[in-house]
């Protein structure tokens, strides 16, 4: 591996920093928690490294609260304590027995790691996955553990988010609550692709599971590359196609050489999303997310939806307004990049939702009503939580809004054969947000500013009059493309924007140089990579000149309109670097297109477009 400097993974610091985040001077772990180490034996003998923080107080048994993450339990050494346990501060408090785990071939357990490891339904002998490894720890754990009551949970953030999705395959008895929060549905919708557009943003991440270790290490094995240049949008523009990124991953990783192998949604993706295998689950779920996080967006809702489809388990979601991880956080201020939303959002979350979900069904009868509701989900406009007895709400009914001339959007179309064109130009690519620089999984440009974008040729803009009453967007979105190319590939990006009347006042959270008075609020936004407009599976290119269908599911959204502002569309192509440059020539894999088949082409929107949106009925 060339060009590469050895780092401590940003993501991993990560991780470990926002588990660590809630932690409070006056409560000292190792007062009240004893910890020890230990190598819990699979069926097929490899051994996983297991950390149990367990109650000094042993007068009383207590539930068993799990993680197992990729990410590394440390700090290692049974004298070694982290400054916070447990999914927060209350249930650390009160008491629980804390248990991480580091995934087979990670960190300090051993075997082989695979990522998004296949889940096998009907395992012989000593097959192993996720679901087994978690069987066999929870297993060990309530025969080992002292004072453990017979009941576990488990819970995890991102990556750890998916093996809390995964112990629910487990089918163990004494497992009788899971929260899988920000939780992975499928590598091909989530992190690393959405709908199948490739995300440059991902790429460094790829070293982080790409590289195989050698055995049990306390130290990271994995480097990051080092690149040219700060500015992420000019290395990428400079490096060009895919293909150059080889020049930072050898063979040796394995994610990498996946990723390459598999543009399309072949069995290997299938194989590794979870949320197909969601049915009959027997423990309580709780699964949480942020309206805002730019990581897993597609995993929670998936995984919520798929349960509630083909379970009869107690089942409920919570999202509010939080970028990815943001709830396990106690900041006073709640704000993603310059929308401030609120004060205590988080520590409400904790407090209210989370232990008193938990307690229900570890500490209680785990039966009857918990007192929480079916979904709870903040309104990220009026600023408030909602509570409803089902997702989408009852309450929802539909509406279109169509893509007509003069930038409107309207309730029918304008004209039956007019259109928009632009000319979408890979080597001047729209930004994904203001002064085009990117960092690594960027976050706050899910509420940024648009005012920049629509100023372009290259995004078309449509939008309502000044609302004259308070208009609520519940449920997901379906953007219903009317489109034509002079090329033979294209992506497709639909944005949709909150615009503020110009009488909004700034916060302590508006960047130097911003104005809030007619900011352009980003509420919610998605790609479709149209080769795959028909198929995922198997990817067709557009016929120059056609008018042709795209459909684009944007994820789920629960946001007021208030009066005074406007419903604003966006419609682009390029949205750099966080996703790839599609060369607008069809090559059959974009990690093997060459320079020359990046070219410049003409697009057309049609006014038959529309929008379909579910709004709350008063």
């Amino acid at each position: 591996m060339n060009k590469i400097i050895t780092l401590v993974s940003f993501v991993c610091v990560f991780a470990f920093a926002k588990a660590n985040a809630q932690q409070t001077s006056d409560y000292i772990v190792s007062d009240h928690y004893t910890k020890q180490e230990v190598q819990i034996e699979m069926r097929d003998g490899v051994k996983l490294h297991t950390t149990i923080y367990s109650p000094k107080d042993a007068s009383q048994s207590y539930p068993i609260l799990m993680q197992r993450t990729p990410y590394s339990c440390r700090p290692y050494g049974s004298d070694a304590y982290r400054p916070k346990i447990g999914p927060n501060e209350y249930l650390m408090k009160e008491g629980n027995i804390i248990v991480y785990q580091d995934v087979r071939g990670r960190w300090m357990s051993e075997g082989k790691y695979d990522n998004m490891r296949a889940f096998i339904p009907n395992k012989k002998g000593k097959q192993v996955d996720e679901a087994s490894d978690t069987y066999d720890t929870i297993e060990w754990l309530v025969h080992n553990v002292s004072n453990n009551n017979g009941n576990v949970g488990t819970w995890g953030i991102s990556y750890p988010g998916f093996y809390a999705t995964y112990s629910l395959l487990s089918g163990h008895p004494a497992l009788k609550a899971s929260s899988p929060q920000a939780c992975i549905g499928d590598f091909f919708f989530d992190d690393f692709h959405h709908n199948g557009a490739y995300l440059l943003s991902y790429w460094r991440a790829t070293a982080l599971f790409g590289y195989q270790k050698e055995g049990p290490t306390t130290e990271a094995w994995y480097e990051f590359p080092k690149l040219d240049s700060d500015d992420q949008f000019e290395f990428f523009l400079k490096t060009g196609p895919l293909s150059n990124l080889d020049a930072y991953y050898d063979e040796s990783n394995e994610f990498w050489t996946q990723l390459k192998e598999h543009p399309n949604y072949d069995t290997f993706w299938k194989s590794r999303g979870i949320i197909q295998h969601l049915e009959n689950i027997k423990p309580a779920v709780m699964t949480v997310g942020g309206l805002y996080d730019a990581e897993d967006l597609y995993g929670p809702w998936e995984t919520y939806k798929n349960i509630e489809k083909r379970s009869d388990n107690y089942n409920t979601v919570v999202f509010g307004p939080w970028s990815h991880g943001d709830w396990a956080r106690t900041k006073k201020r709640q704000a993603v990049g310059n929308v401030y939303f609120g004060d205590d959002i988080s520590a409400y979350f904790q407090k209210d939702i989370e232990t008193k979900f938990f307690n229900h069904f570890l500490k209680g009868t785990g039966e009857g009503d918990t007192g929480l509701p079916e979904a709870h989900v903040y309104d990220s406009g009026s600023k408030q939580w909602m509570s409803f007895e089902q997702w989408p709400p009852k309450e929802s009914m539909s509406i279109s809004f169509f893509l007509g001339k003069d930038k409107s959007l309207a309730g029918s179309p304008s004209s039956k054969y007019g259109a928009e064109t632009f000319v979408s130009d890979p080597g001047n690519p729209v930004p994904y947000a203001e002064g085009k620089k990117m960092v690594f999984t960027p976050r706050k440009y899910m509420t940024d500013d648009q005012r920049f974008a629509a100023s372009r040729d290259d995004v078309l803009m449509y939008e309502t009059p000044v609302l004259e009453e308070d208009l609520t967007l519940v449920g997901d979105i379906m953007a219903k493309l009317t489109v034509a190319t002079t090329g033979t590939s294209a992506d497709w990006i639909v944005k949709v924007i909150d615009v503020y009347p110009d009488t909004i006042q700034n916060t302590e959270e508006t960047e130097e140089g911003m104005q809030m008075a007619g900011y352009h609020q980003m509420v919610r936004s998605e790609v479709m990579r149209g080769r795959f407009r028909r198929s995922f599976e198997k990817p067709q290119p557009f016929e120059p000149g056609k008018e042709d269908e795209v459909f684009i599911k944007l994820q789920d959204v629960l946001h007021t309109f208030k009066k005074g502002h406007k419903l604003q569309i966006q419609v682009q192509s390029t949205w750099f670097p966080l996703i790839d440059l599609n060369p607008q020539i069809y090559v059959d894999n974009i990690f093997e297109a060459k320079k020359e088949d990046y070219t410049k082409q003409t697009h057309s929107v049609f006014h038959t477009s529309k929008i379909e949106f579910s709004i709350l009925r008063k």
